[in-house]
Protein backbone atom coordinates (compact mmCIF):
# COMPACT_ATOMS: atom_id res chain seq x y z
CA UNK A 1 0.00 0.00 0.00
CA UNK A 2 1.30 3.25 -1.11
CA UNK A 3 1.51 5.77 1.58
CA UNK A 4 0.19 9.22 1.27
CA UNK A 5 1.30 11.11 4.34
CA UNK A 6 -0.42 10.62 7.88
CA UNK A 7 -0.60 14.05 8.87
CA UNK A 8 0.23 15.45 12.21
CA UNK A 9 0.80 18.98 13.99
CA UNK A 10 3.63 20.27 16.57
CA UNK A 11 2.03 23.39 17.66
CA UNK A 12 1.34 25.27 14.27
CA UNK A 13 3.67 23.22 12.58
CA UNK A 14 2.33 20.71 10.15
CA UNK A 15 3.92 17.78 8.95
CA UNK A 16 3.17 14.44 7.04
CA UNK A 17 5.13 11.00 6.98
CA UNK A 18 6.00 10.25 3.91
CA UNK A 19 7.88 7.12 3.38
CA UNK A 20 9.72 5.40 0.67
CA UNK A 21 8.70 1.54 1.09
CA UNK A 22 10.55 -0.69 3.56
CA UNK A 23 13.86 -1.71 4.13
CA UNK A 24 15.08 -5.02 5.13
CA UNK A 25 17.94 -5.78 7.29
CA UNK A 26 19.56 -8.35 9.40
CA UNK A 27 18.27 -8.29 12.62
CA UNK A 28 21.77 -9.72 14.54
CA UNK A 29 23.17 -7.03 13.20
CA UNK A 30 20.39 -4.58 14.29
CA UNK A 31 20.09 -5.95 17.85
CA UNK A 32 23.99 -6.22 18.01
CA UNK A 33 25.65 -7.87 21.05
CA UNK A 34 21.80 -8.47 22.80
CA UNK A 35 21.22 -12.28 23.05
CA UNK A 36 18.77 -13.44 20.38
CA UNK A 37 16.69 -15.03 22.82
CA UNK A 38 16.08 -11.89 24.17
CA UNK A 39 15.40 -9.62 20.84
CA UNK A 40 13.12 -11.69 19.00
CA UNK A 41 10.28 -11.41 21.56
CA UNK A 42 10.68 -8.06 19.85
CA UNK A 43 10.55 -8.79 16.22
CA UNK A 44 8.25 -11.88 15.19
CA UNK A 45 8.49 -11.96 11.66
CA UNK A 46 12.33 -12.73 9.94
CA UNK A 47 12.06 -13.47 6.16
CA UNK A 48 14.18 -16.82 5.02
CA UNK A 49 17.86 -14.76 5.37
CA UNK A 50 17.17 -13.57 9.06
CA UNK A 51 16.23 -10.51 7.86
CA UNK A 52 13.60 -7.59 9.57
CA UNK A 53 11.35 -5.63 8.20
CA UNK A 54 12.22 -2.05 8.92
CA UNK A 55 10.19 0.85 7.67
CA UNK A 56 11.95 4.32 5.70
CA UNK A 57 9.46 6.96 7.57
CA UNK A 58 10.54 10.55 5.92
CA UNK A 59 9.13 14.06 7.23
CA UNK A 60 7.49 16.63 5.12
CA UNK A 61 6.99 19.67 7.32
CA UNK A 62 5.88 23.74 6.06
CA UNK A 63 7.51 26.24 8.63
CA UNK A 64 7.95 29.71 7.97
CA UNK A 65 6.56 29.41 4.19
CA UNK A 66 9.92 26.82 3.51
CA UNK A 67 8.86 23.01 2.23
CA UNK A 68 11.07 21.31 4.49
CA UNK A 69 11.94 17.44 3.70
CA UNK A 70 14.02 15.48 6.73
CA UNK A 71 15.45 12.32 4.97
CA UNK A 72 15.29 10.72 1.73
CA UNK A 73 15.08 7.15 2.13
CA UNK A 74 16.49 4.34 -0.33
CA UNK A 75 16.17 6.51 -3.26
CA UNK A 76 15.56 5.24 -6.65
CA UNK A 77 18.82 5.21 -8.64
CA UNK A 78 20.05 1.46 -10.20
CA UNK A 79 20.88 -0.30 -7.30
CA UNK A 80 19.70 1.57 -4.66
CA UNK A 81 16.57 -0.74 -3.65
CA UNK A 82 18.71 -3.89 -3.36
CA UNK A 83 17.53 -4.98 0.14
CA UNK A 84 14.21 -2.95 -0.24
CA UNK A 85 10.81 -3.19 -0.22
CA UNK A 86 9.10 -3.80 -3.62
CA UNK A 87 8.38 -0.36 -4.92
CA UNK A 88 5.13 -1.52 -6.32
CA UNK A 89 3.88 -2.77 -3.07
CA UNK A 90 5.23 -0.29 -0.69
CA UNK A 91 5.33 2.80 -2.47
CA UNK A 92 8.61 5.10 -2.59
CA UNK A 93 9.00 8.75 -1.89
CA UNK A 94 8.28 10.53 -5.13
CA UNK A 95 4.82 8.63 -4.89
CA UNK A 96 4.57 9.87 -1.26
CA UNK A 97 5.02 13.16 -2.41
CA UNK A 98 3.19 13.01 -5.49
CA UNK A 99 0.25 11.85 -3.62
CA UNK A 100 0.28 14.90 -1.57
CA UNK A 101 0.93 17.29 -4.43
CA UNK A 102 3.89 18.16 -4.13
CA UNK A 103 7.03 17.93 -6.69
CA UNK A 104 10.67 17.54 -5.93
CA UNK A 105 11.11 20.99 -7.21
CA UNK A 106 9.01 22.38 -4.22
CA UNK A 107 10.82 21.24 -1.95
CA UNK A 108 13.32 24.55 0.00
CA UNK A 109 15.16 22.61 2.50
CA UNK A 110 16.42 18.66 2.88
CA UNK A 111 17.90 18.12 6.53
CA UNK A 112 19.88 14.66 6.65
CA UNK A 113 20.34 13.22 10.30
CA UNK A 114 23.64 11.30 8.30
CA UNK A 115 24.75 9.81 5.13
CA UNK A 116 24.50 6.35 5.60
CA UNK A 117 22.61 5.06 2.25
CA UNK A 118 19.31 3.95 3.01
CA UNK A 119 18.58 7.79 5.02
CA UNK A 120 20.13 9.85 1.89
CA UNK A 121 19.25 7.82 -1.04
CA UNK A 122 16.65 10.17 -2.91
CA UNK A 123 19.17 13.25 -2.20
CA UNK A 124 20.24 12.70 -6.13
CA UNK A 125 18.78 10.81 -9.12
CA UNK A 126 19.52 10.02 -12.90
CA UNK A 127 18.97 13.10 -15.21
CA UNK A 128 16.03 12.38 -17.19
CA UNK A 129 17.40 10.85 -20.70
CA UNK A 130 21.09 10.59 -19.23
CA UNK A 131 22.81 6.74 -19.47
CA UNK A 132 22.43 5.49 -15.73
CA UNK A 133 25.96 3.86 -15.92
CA UNK A 134 27.54 7.62 -16.67
CA UNK A 135 28.73 9.00 -12.91
CA UNK A 136 27.96 12.78 -14.75
CA UNK A 137 24.16 11.50 -14.68
CA UNK A 138 23.64 12.28 -11.64
CA UNK A 139 21.89 15.27 -10.49
CA UNK A 140 20.30 16.52 -7.46
CA UNK A 141 16.81 15.40 -7.08
CA UNK A 142 15.69 18.24 -5.39
CA UNK A 143 16.87 20.95 -7.77
CA UNK A 144 15.66 23.87 -5.49
CA UNK A 145 16.72 22.60 -2.26
CA UNK A 146 19.55 23.78 0.26
CA UNK A 147 20.69 20.14 1.89
CA UNK A 148 21.79 20.92 5.67
CA UNK A 149 24.10 18.24 6.78
CA UNK A 150 26.33 17.82 10.05
CA UNK A 151 29.87 18.79 9.14
CA UNK A 152 31.66 15.36 10.99
CA UNK A 153 28.89 13.56 9.16
CA UNK A 154 29.78 15.31 5.64
CA UNK A 155 34.02 15.05 6.69
CA UNK A 156 33.36 11.32 7.59
CA UNK A 157 31.52 10.23 4.51
CA UNK A 158 33.40 11.86 1.96
CA UNK A 159 36.74 9.88 3.81
CA UNK A 160 35.05 6.72 4.79
CA UNK A 161 37.31 4.07 6.23
CA UNK A 162 36.94 0.26 5.98
CA UNK A 163 33.52 -0.10 7.88
CA UNK A 164 31.91 2.49 6.56
CA UNK A 165 32.91 3.31 3.24
CA UNK A 166 29.41 0.50 1.95
CA UNK A 167 27.32 2.62 2.63
CA UNK A 168 29.04 6.26 2.66
CA UNK A 169 28.22 6.12 -1.33
CA UNK A 170 29.91 9.16 -3.53
CA UNK A 171 26.49 8.47 -5.79
CA UNK A 172 24.34 10.19 -2.99
CA UNK A 173 27.02 12.89 -2.30
CA UNK A 174 29.33 13.98 -4.48
CA UNK A 175 26.01 15.87 -6.88
CA UNK A 176 24.50 17.67 -3.70
CA UNK A 177 28.06 19.44 -2.60
CA UNK A 178 27.34 22.61 -3.94
CA UNK A 179 24.23 23.13 -2.41
CA UNK A 180 25.13 21.99 0.99
CA UNK A 181 24.88 24.03 3.86
CA UNK A 182 27.53 22.32 6.88
CA UNK A 183 26.34 22.73 10.18
CA UNK A 184 28.40 22.68 13.15
CA UNK A 185 26.66 21.98 16.55
CA UNK A 186 23.16 22.90 17.39
CA UNK A 187 21.99 24.99 14.89
CA UNK A 188 18.83 26.53 13.63
CA UNK A 189 17.40 25.78 10.15
CA UNK A 190 13.93 27.37 10.66
CA UNK A 191 13.26 29.27 14.30
CA UNK A 192 10.93 26.11 14.29
CA UNK A 193 13.27 23.51 13.20
CA UNK A 194 17.19 22.60 14.87
CA UNK A 195 20.00 20.06 14.08
CA UNK A 196 20.63 18.28 17.37
CA UNK A 197 24.19 16.10 17.75
CA UNK A 198 23.47 13.04 18.65
CA UNK A 199 26.59 10.89 18.28
CA UNK A 200 26.64 7.36 18.43
CA UNK A 201 25.27 5.48 15.27
CA UNK A 202 27.74 7.41 13.59
CA UNK A 203 30.40 10.68 14.79
CA UNK A 204 28.35 13.27 13.44
CA UNK A 205 24.55 12.24 13.68
CA UNK A 206 22.03 14.35 14.70
CA UNK A 207 18.54 14.41 15.74
CA UNK A 208 16.05 17.44 13.92
CA UNK A 209 14.16 19.15 17.24
CA UNK A 210 11.07 20.71 15.81
CA UNK A 211 9.44 23.13 18.73
CA UNK A 212 6.44 25.24 18.13
CA UNK A 213 4.63 27.33 20.92
CA UNK A 214 5.06 25.08 23.99
CA UNK A 215 5.17 22.00 21.97
CA UNK A 216 8.01 20.24 20.64
CA UNK A 217 9.19 16.45 18.87
CA UNK A 218 12.31 15.43 17.58
CA UNK A 219 13.07 12.78 14.83
CA UNK A 220 15.33 10.66 15.81
CA UNK A 221 16.85 9.34 12.58
CA UNK A 222 19.15 6.14 13.26
CA UNK A 223 19.71 6.39 16.92
CA UNK A 224 17.63 3.27 17.17
CA UNK A 225 16.23 1.02 14.60
CA UNK A 226 13.72 -0.72 16.62
CA UNK A 227 11.62 0.91 19.34
CA UNK A 228 13.12 -1.29 21.90
CA UNK A 229 16.21 0.09 21.56
CA UNK A 230 14.54 3.43 23.05
CA UNK A 231 12.74 1.86 25.68
CA UNK A 232 16.14 -0.46 26.83
CA UNK A 233 19.72 1.72 26.83
CA UNK A 234 21.75 -0.85 27.42
CA UNK A 235 20.22 -2.28 23.74
CA UNK A 236 22.97 -0.56 21.52
CA UNK A 237 22.85 -1.57 17.84
CA UNK A 238 25.66 -3.51 16.61
CA UNK A 239 25.37 -0.87 13.57
CA UNK A 240 26.44 2.08 16.01
CA UNK A 241 30.26 3.09 15.70
CA UNK A 242 30.37 4.62 19.70
CA UNK A 243 27.63 2.07 21.07
CA UNK A 244 28.80 3.15 24.77
CA UNK A 245 28.26 6.91 23.47
CA UNK A 246 25.04 5.94 21.57
CA UNK A 247 23.94 4.31 24.92
CA UNK A 248 23.97 7.94 26.60
CA UNK A 249 22.90 9.86 24.10
CA UNK A 250 19.97 8.09 24.05
CA UNK A 251 18.86 8.08 27.69
CA UNK A 252 19.06 12.01 27.85
CA UNK A 253 17.35 12.55 25.28
CA UNK A 254 14.34 10.02 26.33
CA UNK A 255 14.22 11.31 29.69
CA UNK A 256 14.03 14.69 28.28
CA UNK A 257 11.35 13.54 26.00
CA UNK A 258 9.33 11.87 28.75
CA UNK A 259 9.47 14.81 31.07
CA UNK A 260 8.31 17.34 28.47
CA UNK A 261 5.66 14.71 26.73
CA UNK A 262 7.59 15.35 23.34
CA UNK A 263 6.37 13.48 20.13
CA UNK A 264 9.11 10.85 18.96
CA UNK A 265 9.43 10.13 15.43
CA UNK A 266 11.75 7.67 13.94
CA UNK A 267 13.12 6.36 10.73
CA UNK A 268 12.90 2.79 10.59
CA UNK A 269 9.37 2.46 12.82
CA UNK A 270 6.44 0.45 11.13
CA UNK A 271 4.62 3.39 9.59
CA UNK A 272 4.16 6.40 10.33
CA UNK A 273 6.92 5.87 13.36
CA UNK A 274 5.21 8.54 15.73
CA UNK A 275 5.06 8.22 19.28
CA UNK A 276 5.62 9.25 22.71
CA UNK A 277 7.64 7.89 25.67
CA UNK A 278 6.21 7.08 28.65
CA UNK A 279 7.47 5.56 31.87
CA UNK A 280 5.52 2.59 33.61
CA UNK A 281 4.17 2.22 37.13
CA UNK A 282 7.81 0.07 37.67
CA UNK A 283 9.75 3.08 36.31
CA UNK A 284 10.62 1.15 33.21
CA UNK A 285 10.53 3.30 29.59
CA UNK A 286 7.70 2.36 27.45
CA UNK A 287 6.87 3.49 23.19
CA UNK A 288 3.24 4.51 23.19
CA UNK A 289 1.87 4.61 19.38
CA UNK A 290 0.13 8.37 18.40
CA UNK A 291 -2.25 8.31 16.00
CA UNK A 292 -2.18 10.91 12.99
CA UNK A 293 -4.40 13.77 14.39
CA UNK A 294 -4.93 15.09 10.55
CA UNK A 295 -4.15 18.58 11.22
CA UNK A 296 -0.96 18.69 9.06
CA UNK A 297 -2.42 19.82 5.74
CA UNK A 298 -2.62 17.20 2.73
CA UNK A 299 -1.23 20.18 0.49
CA UNK A 300 1.91 21.75 2.03
CA UNK A 301 1.79 24.82 -0.01
CA UNK A 302 0.10 28.40 1.00
CA UNK A 303 -0.55 29.94 4.69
Amino acid sequence: MIESGARFSIGSVPFAVVNDGSHFYDAGAVFGVVPRVMWERQVRVLDDTYRMEMGLNCLLLRSEGKIVLIESGVGGKPGDREGAGTPASDGTLMTSLSALGVAPEDIDIVVNTHLHSDHCGWNTSIAPGADPDDPDSLIPTFPNATYYIGQREWDDANHPNERTRATYLAKNIDPIAERVELLDGETAITEEIRFLPTPGHTHGHGAVVVRSGQEWGVYVGDMVQHRSQLERTAWASGLDILPLVSMETKKELMERCIEEEALVMFCHGPYPGIGRMTRTPEGFRKWVDVEPDGHGLPHLHGA
